[in-house]
């Protein structure tokens, strides 16, 4: 007598490594992209910067527009003796 081939209602390896490894692709997907700020009317909108330290600075947009550029590529030692800032050796 020769049975039929059973169907496993488990779940197997198989099925499961393709869920595991497609699910590595989703950030890729674009799903975590940062959703633009809405603003009320009359409110103005801020621009998040990093300083050189690390640290985040919230700066609005208006006078990020309105900046003067001082010096076109000017060197990090230069820039931070015009800050007055002292130099790590």
């Amino acid at each position: 007598m020769t049975s039929s081939p059973e169907k496993n209602k488990g779940v197997t390896r198989r099925k499961i490594l393709p869920l595991l490894g497609g699910s590595l692709f989703l950030p890729f997907l674009g799903f975590s992209r940062e959703k633009p700020v809405r603003t009320k009317d009359g409110e103005e909108e801020f621009e998040t910067l990093l300083k050189p330290d690390g640290t985040t600075v919230r700066v609005r947009k208006s006078s990020l527009k309105n900046a003067k550029v001082v010096k076109k590529k000017i060197s990090n030692t230069s820039l931070l003796n015009w800050l007055g800032k002292k130099i790590k050796n």
